[in-house]
């Protein structure tokens, strides 16, 4: 047992405060995204999710210029760029995508103004390596008390409003007719998105913080149709990457060239690919025994949902 624990986990791991700190952070952050990610995966809002995280570039970087944890950056800049969205808002797809290429559009263009400010100012490439890839092994655990009170947030607003927010996720029209306050909840989800992003890119960075983001949450909605169930399928599923991403990092330590670790945004991300490509495999395998072809919808879906959380999904 002791030969096999040595062979799995380098010396050193389980006492590394660093690791220690990456555990929890990276866990944290695994279960917010999951539960906001499965919201943005049905309500078909992945690219915005992706420009959040690109926009926490500017935040990041300009937290950093001005001497502040970049955390902060990261979650200013995704709250405002969200409610930029939805203030240029967009309720049909089309619009909705060409708001937030504008918001997007210019957000990077600051970014690269405070990236070059930094490299010239600092005389350092490492701002900009960590903003945009991440490390968990960087946070401080000073930062952990932060990071819970803001993915208790993020999952509190998800959490209180389950019901409505599916309901008008997967039909507008019928939960504004049922006096579902379908504008304040929109605003309330891109916030709880917002949030779940910016703790991400802390995480596993800027560039890749949509993959935890949208790849749980969319290898579980291809296992299982009901919310509910593909909310904590997804929680398991970016639990687990986050763990082997995190062992595989200290891992490679070890690894030639000795002493120069891989990164853990690099593992994550890895396997968050792997863990839908089998998601994928597994839902073709079921629809061919079950005879009937992917993404059969059933009719009154919306309506049912509002009595129960955890009804199936069909196609929009």
């Amino acid at each position: 047992m002791g030969i096999a624990a040595n062979v799995l986990f380098e010396p050193g791991l389980f006492t590394s405060q660093p690791v220690r700190v990456a555990v929890v952070a990276g866990s944290l952050v695994s279960i917010v995204s999951a539960v906001v990610g499965v919201f943005t995966v049905i309500r078909g809002q992945s690219f915005a999710g992706h420009s959040l995280g690109d926009l926490g570039t500017t935040g990041g970087s300009g937290a950093y210029l001005v001497g502040v944890n970049p955390l902060w950056g990261f979650v200013t800049f995704a709250i405002l760029g969200s409610s930029a969205m939805e203030l240029f808002g967009a309720r049909r797809s089309r619009t909705r995508d060409m708001a937030t290429g504008i918001v997007l559009g210019a957000g990077l263009g600051v970014a690269a103004l405070f990236l070059y400010l930094c490299t010239q100012e600092r005389n350092t490439t490492g701002a900009t390596i960590t903003i945009l890839f991440g490390s968990m092994f960087a946070i401080r655990s000073s930062m952990i008390p932060i990071f819970v009170l803001l993915g208790l947030l993020a999952l509190a607003i998800v959490g209180l409003f389950y019901r409505p927010l599916l309901l008008s996720t997967l039909n507008r029209d019928v939960a504004f007719a049922r006096g579902v306050p379908v504008a304040a909840l929109e605003v309330l989800y891109m916030v709880a998105m917002a949030i779940g992003v910016s703790l991400s890119c802390v995480t596993i960075g800027a560039i890749l913080s949509t993959a935890l983001l949208i790849g749980p949450a969319a290898a579980a909605l291809r296992l299982t149709k009901r919310p509910g169930t593909a909310i904590a399928c997804a929680s398991g599923i970016a639990l687990l990457v986050t763990w082997l991403g995190i062992l595989l990092a200290y891992d490679s330590y070890y690894w030639p060239p000795v002493g120069r670790g891989w990164p853990v945004s690099f593992f994550v991300v890895t396997l968050i690919l792997v863990a839908y490509l089998v998601a994928d495999l597994f839902s073709r395998r079921a629809s061919r025994r079950a005879g009937m072809p992917q993404g059969v919808s059933r009719p009154g879906l919306a309506s049912r949902a509002a009595e129960s959380g955890d009804e199936p999904l069909g196609a929009r």
